[in-house]
């Protein structure tokens, strides 16, 4: 009984962090295996506690959004990780194996052909109103042709790739640990606005009714009922039919897709695809009867720790690195796993020479999985490797976190430096993070104004190892032809939380290219520039309310030649407009060559069709893309390529 306590605590604490907080402090793996042994606790001793996880479909969610009763109450799935099983369950019916997307589930309720409401999965049967927010997502329609009322579900996601972007932009203290926390932050925002930006997709894997009752639907298939989702506009998630004979094949088939998917997916979902079949079964207390989850039976390794390094980051937060004696792990060898932060190496009780087992989280990410021995010897350092400063412990998203308390460590620095010299700043080659480092070491720069006062060190730099007269003139070279730049890429090189290349471009055109208008702007003027929010307005404010921060910029400038930019009206002829470009371009190199056109003639490029959306660009004007469709939807023009360059060049 003091087990299943225990465990009925701790997976309970887990779920609050998922459903309440967006984050995680536990493995899904972690998770599974403390669940599976909670279930047999049960079987072997007929007790199940009234708190039990095993009994409680979700976790109550605590926000200000609405809270609204499903019309059907939302059942979790019961698992297996054995393949044999799937066949076992299907016996001589077909069914539909589909992804099991890692997102929040999301119920779409639509009248008249408009979208009415999209409420959140929530514990089952509550859940919350989001439907400002779903009126936002990338890709759901907003209007359907289907008149009469139609209710059906699906999985909130957001992809790897925006996930990077997304991260990237937020302060330390509020990044995310993977897409799926974040899209359930983003899902729950009380301002759309924030949800509009962050490219949130819906995919469709349930057709709930299509009439006013649940008992209407337009075909006894689930999978045809799918694919009519997908012809009035939906983007499904991708599924099969199955038998007995081809569902072992068909696992196989989906496995070898998981590391080119765009999005997270945590295993597969089976279910029977007659729906009449799936009536007549009914539910237990928690699990349809009429559906199964696969998971993948990750394949773990047992290894050895051999020590937590503590790297510091650009923002004085440090880091934690598992590094192991190294496993072959889905195909490829492993020696590192991030620890993500310091609650995760505490929960662990991780320590040099413990057992640990590591596997692949979704067969892509290494982690570590259990620690076997649990010494719990690791000590937190009290200093920064890098500059010797005292280290502080801080609140995170998703736990506590190691930080910095030296604002000019040298670690921060290193990461300054090369992030001023990249290519989207000011493009200096040769300033990799090793060679920044052997600068900084050898006193040759403090910060990225020393950049273009190397040369008194050339005959220091020529003697250090691997350089010699050639690499020292090649930096030099590189320094001297950055001096010319545009203000938007010198902006974006100072490093400003929250500010990309995309928003230097907003900032510089709303205060005419002019540095000083852009150091004393404030925050009422910030919050006016399109595509600003709260976050980044404050974000670029505090920066330059700094004086040590404006101190450096304005020594840099001083060695610079910004590049004039016209005011002329003529040149921003696409002021005000907003472009998505989608599909293959053939005049221009590549997409992002045609977003730089339409940003130097003041126009912006958006990665989602919204009713803001002034031109989608695609050179397949009859495409069914998702895209298309949206744009027809809300009424916006379609143009090929060629009609865009004939429009700028009136």
């Amino acid at each position: 009984m003091k087990r299943m306590k225990e465990l009925v605590a701790l997976l309970n604490k887990a779920s609050e962090d998922y459903y309440q907080n967006n984050s995680s402090v536990m493995s899904d793996m972690e998770y599974d295996r403390l669940y599976d042994e909670l279930v047999s606790l049960e079987k072997e001793s007929g007790i199940v506690l009234s708190d039990s996880p095993t009994i409680k479909v979700g976790y109550e969610v605590l926000s200000n959004l609405t809270k609204v009763r499903h019309e059907k109450k939302m059942l979790s799935l019961d698992k297996t990780k054995d393949v044999e099983k799937l066949k076992d369950f299907l016996g001589e019916n077909k069914g539909v194996l589909s992804w099991k997307l890692d997102g929040l589930t999301i119920v779409l309720k639509y009248e008249n052909g408009s979208l009415v409401q999209a409420l959140t999965r929530g514990n089952g049967e509550v859940g919350e109103d989001i439907t400002h927010n779903a009126k936002v997502f990338k890709n759901i329609p907003i209007k359907i042709s289907y008149m009469d009322e139609l209710v059906l579900r699906g999985e909130a996601i957001i992809s790897f790739d925006d996930f990077e972007k997304i991260n990237e932009s937020l302060d330390e203290s509020e990044k995310y640990k993977n897409p799926r926390n974040l899209c359930s932050g983003t899902v729950r925002q009380l301002n759309s606005e924030t949800a509009a930006k962050r490219n949130v997709c819906f995919m469709g894997f349930s057709l709930v009714s299509a009439g006013a009752n649940e008992k209407n639907v337009l075909s006894d298939s689930k999978y045809d009922n799918l694919k009519w989702l997908e012809s009035i506009g939906f983007q499904i998630v991708e599924g099969k039919i199955v038998t007995k004979d081809n569902i072992v094949s068909s696992v196989g088939e989906f496995e070898k897709k998981i590391t080119e998917n765009k999005f997270a997916s945590d295993g597969l979902v089976l279910t029977y695809d007659s729906i009449s079949l799936s009536n007549s079964l009914g539910t237990t207390a928690k699990f349809p009867k009429d559906s199964i989850a696969f998971k993948w039976k990750d394949e773990i390794a047992e290894t050895t720790l051999k020590e937590i390094i503590w790297n510091t980051s650009r923002t004085g937060l440090i880091n934690p690195i598992a590094v192991f004696e190294p496993v072959e792990l889905e195909g490829t060898t492993v020696n590192k796993a991030s620890l993500h932060n310091l609650s995760i190496v505490e929960n662990l009780e991780l320590g040099v020479g413990d057992r640990i087992t590591v596997y692949k989280a979704n067969m892509i990410i290494p982690q570590v999985a259990e620690n076997l021995t649990k010494s719990g010897s690791f000590k937190i350092p009290e200093k920064c490797a890098v500059c010797g400063a005292e280290t502080e412990i801080v609140k995170m998203k998703d736990g506590k976190a190691l930080k910095c308390t030296n604002p000019n460590c040298e670690a921060q620095a290193v990461l300054e430096i090369v992030h001023y010299s990249s290519r989207d700043a000011l493009n200096i080659e040769g300033f990799s993070e090793a060679t920044v480092e052997k600068f900084i070491q050898n006193g040759f720069i403090k910060n990225y104004t020393d950049i273009y006062v190397l040369e008194k060190f050339k005959d220091e730099i020529i003697s250090l190892d691997g350089f010699g007269e050639k690499s020292y003139k090649k930096i030099i070279d590189s320094v001297e032809k950055s001096k010319t730049v545009n203000l938007e890429n010198f902006i974006y090189g100072l490093g400003i939380n929250n500010v990309g290349l995309s928003n230097a471009k907003l900032l510089c055109r709303k205060f005419d290219y002019d540095f000083d208008k852009i150091k004393n702007s404030d925050f009422n003027e910030l919050i006016e520039i399109d595509g600003f929010g709260e976050v980044i307005a404050r974000s670029v404010e505090k920066y330059f309310k700094d004086e040590k921060n404006v101190s450096l910029a304005e020594k840099a400038l001083s060695f610079l030649h910004i590049n004039a930019v016209s005011k002329n009206e003529e040149e921003f002829i696409l002021e005000g407009k907003i472009f998505v470009i989608t599909g293959n371009v053939e005049h221009y190199k590549n997409r992002k060559e045609m977003q730089k056109k339409i940003e130097e003639l003041g126009g912006k490029v958006t990665s989602s069709v919204t009713g803001k959306t002034s031109f989608l660009i695609n050179n397949d004007i009859l495409s069914s893309s998702s895209k298309n469709k949206k744009a027809k939807e809300l009424g916006i023009e379609i143009i090929t390529e060629k009609q865009f360059i004939e429009m700028i060049n009136q």
